[in-house]
């Protein structure tokens, strides 16, 4: 399975995004084999408007099926909700923080998106 990060840097050490569609790179865990991609999410940070949604895309056509991300608005959420990802919001300092909390059954999928968008600008 693949899980998606918001994150501002590139390892599972980094700090967890609080925005979603502007959050400057995503980390993607695959948790079969245990590695790590990062992915250089400039178009979301540059985008004058639409950046949760084309980062919902860009998650959906990778194949993640999990994110987890500080916050996500209803544009992002409805395109990741469409696309069969499950949406989970954390408060972890980082990324492997977080990781720890969604295996261990911590975090509870949203059924909404948490912020009014746009958020975080």
């Amino acid at each position: 399975m693949k899980i998606a990060f918001t994150s501002s840097g590139k390892s599972l050490s980094a700090p967890l995004e609080g925005r979603f569609g502007r959050a400057p790179k995503i980390i993607v865990f695959d948790t079969e084999t245990e590695s790590t991609e990062v992915l250089d999410n400039r178009a979301g940070t540059e985008a004058a408007q639409g950046a949760g949604t084309q980062t919902a895309e860009k998650l959906a056509r990778l194949g993640a099926e999990r994110v987890v991300t500080g916050h996500c608005g209803p544009k992002a959420f409805r395109v990741l909700q469409a696309a069969g990802i499950q949406v989970f919001t954390s408060e972890s300092t980082t990324v492997a923080e977080a990781l720890h909390a969604l295996q261990s059954g911590r975090l509870t999928a949203l059924q909404a998106a948490d912020v009014e968008g746009p958020w975080g600008q």
